[in-house]
């Protein structure tokens, strides 16, 4: 049995204490007048704000023409200023709400996308993996107050605290013909109403899962090991179609303009790595406090298997996206990545390193792949890059070019981090770390080659 350390709950609460202070200074610190914002950008720009720059210039070049289209040309350009300012204010408002949703989301991420490789390793009947069950489902135990916090934000988005998702204003959705035609579908209610459909069944299957898996230690046959394998065999079909749909609308609506059939398999891949990356993680660590003495290299091998195959299959993804989209050159299509490439320069880029090239290099080495070592220095470079993508989904369409590493975004990293930490301690502190009920752990025990 896993016994919790006082010293790393001391240090998860720090976490979560600095990362919510952090998120505290980020929401206190946001502009609330359009003066404010535009003085905020000046500031950042190290004085002379483009507004009132562009406003001089405009009257400046008619001031010699006629009184009435000088005039006209005056108020063209202070309701142009007006717009401006105040999609500008959103930006930045916008800004402490997108970094706290992008660390909420990443977080729920890695639970769900566990979750999602648990449920495969069951429904396969594999043997290697059995000695991982128990880290597995401490994972999963974040599912819950991870999809909670989410849904609180989307929440609070439909009741228009925030300005995430554009389409929930019905003013900007009066003037755009192209939200309109997607009104039957993007509509807060039944957003909300398909957000606690998934989340009620992800919940659900982790808690049935769970429930069997731990009755199956105590049992005389392997009847729960059966149901185990019906339940997860169903979950896999109901998740790949619910992962799609919540990307779609949790993150993709945020640009309601732009859409990618792929889009799905996209977040998929992400999840699926970062849930498999940290599975590798927390196993080495508690491997090497002394426990899961079992678990030998070739359980690590594959695993840094995993990681380094769907790494590959991620980047595939990603290309495979660009690629089209690219050579299509569809505006409302093009635009998507034209933005990330010009505003997000180096977190567009450098996640491809980080999520594709680095751990390319290293893991296509099969000795490497059974180093602890390596395994841990590789797998926190993808949870990061993977962060990073989750951060080049979202950011863009919520704030447009009004980016930077601030309070809010480490904070909201650390915040997360700390509790999503003290949760799946916690859980592995609840049940004997080694499913010696399951019919196959006699496998995974012996499992070498």
């Amino acid at each position: 049995m896993y016994t919790f350390p006082n010293r790393l709950k001391i240090t998860f609460l720090v976490l979560v204490l600095v990362g919510a202070a952090g998120l505290v200074a980020g929401f206190l610190s946001a502009p609330s007048t359009v003066a404010e914002a535009q003085a905020m950008v000046a500031d950042a720009h190290h004085g002379g704000g483009h507004g009132e720059t562009h406003g001089e210039a405009a009257t400046i070049s008619h001031g010699d023409s006629h009184a009435e289209k000088n005039s006209h040309v005056a108020e063209t350009t202070e309701a142009h200023e007006d717009d401006h300012g105040e999609h500008l204010l959103h930006q930045l408002q916008n800004k402490p709400w997108a970094a706290l949703y992008v660390a909420a989301f990443f977080f729920m991420m890695i639970a769900l996308g566990t979750l999602a490789f648990y449920a495969i390793q069951r429904a396969a009947q594999a043997g290697w993996s059995i000695l991982l069950y128990r880290v597995m489902e401490g994972i999963t135990a974040y599912l819950l107050p991870g999809t909670l916090i989410v849904l609180f934000l989307l929440v609070l988005s439909g009741m228009h605290l925030n300005h995430l998702f554009i389409w929930m204003d019905p003013e900007v959705v009066a003037h755009d013909k192209i939200i309109q035609g997607k009104v039957a579908y993007l509509n807060v209610p039944f957003f909300l109403a398909r957000a606690v459909f998934y989340i009620l069944g992800w919940n659900f299957y982790r808690y049935i899962s769970r429930k069997y898996s731990l009755a199956q230690d105590a049992a005389n046959d392997i009847s729960n090991h059966k149901k185990n394998f019906r339940w997860s065999a169903g979950f896999l079909v109901f998740f790949i179609v619910t992962e799609s749909m919540m990307s779609w609308d949790w993150i993709m609506s945020i640009d309601p303009h732009w859409f990618s059939t792929l889009f799905g398999w996209y977040v998929f891949a992400s999840m699926f790595v970062s849930g498999i990356t940290v599975i590798a993680l927390i196993t080495i660590y508690l491997k090497s406090k002394g426990y899961l003495p079992e678990v030998n290299d070739s359980h690590i091998h594959d695993l840094g298997k995993f990681m380094f195959g769907i790494s590959v299959f991620w980047t595939y993804l990603w290309f495979s996206q660009f690629m089209l989209i690219w050579y299509s050159n569809i505006p409302e299509e093009v635009t998507y990545f034209l933005t990330r490439i010009e505003d997000y320069n180096l977190p567009f880029f450098g996640m491809l390193v980080m999520n594709f090239l680095f751990p390319l290099l290293v893991l296509m080495n099969s000795d490497y792949k059974r180093s602890n070592y390596i395994i841990v220095g590789v797998g926190i470079v993808v949870v990061l890059g993977h962060y990073i993508d989750i951060f080049n989904m979202i950011m863009p369409s919520a704030v447009g070019d009004q980016w930077f590493i601030g309070m809010a975004e480490i904070g909201g990293f650390l915040f997360f981090l700390g509790l999503f930490l003290w949760v799946v301690f916690s859980a592995l502190s609840k049940a004997p770390l080694i499913a010696k009920g399951d019919p196959y752990m006699g496998e995974s025990e012996r499992y070498h080659y």
